[in-house]
């Protein structure tokens, strides 16, 4: 008995001998359609324009709520609503508060202004750093 060989080169998208033969079945029983049936499941979701509208609203409304309730509103899984958050709106998690990652310039003005004040009290008054009390936090 010999083993016939493939004349044609079949790579790496073949189908493999049990869904040749399934398909065969398939096609020989009257099917016509190629596409691959609906599949069981659980769905997938991915990081659609509606869905970052969504969080972005849900973010802009309340800045402390929870992913979680985000999920249960908006009916899309938690690591969606995460990637959401992180990835597309460029927020990040501190102290169960979602906040930018970057400062604004208004924000980075602020500790600049405060330690200019400070600088123009003790130029006023030489003793003026005398009067700050400092403490060790342990």
């Amino acid at each position: 008995m010999h083993k016939v060989q493939s004349l044609i080169p079949i790579g790496n998208e073949a189908l493999n001998r049990s869904n040749v033969f399934r398909w065969y079945f398939l096609f020989r029983d009257g099917r016509e359609l190629v596409e691959d049936d609906e599949r069981g499941g659980r769905p997938k979701f991915t990081r659609t324009e509606v869905n970052i509208a969504a969080v972005a609203d849900l973010v802009k409304n309340d800045r402390r709520i929870a992913s979680r309730m985000m999920t249960e509103s908006l009916n899309i899984p938690k690591t969606v609503v995460l990637r959401i958050l992180k990835e597309d709106l460029g927020k990040r998690k501190l102290c169960a508060r979602f906040v930018p990652h970057f400062l604004t310039p208004e924000q980075r003005e602020d500790p600049v202004t405060s330690c200019q004040d400070i600088i123009a009290m003790a130029d006023a008054d030489k003793i003026c750093l005398n009067k700050i009390i400092t403490r060790d936090e342990t």
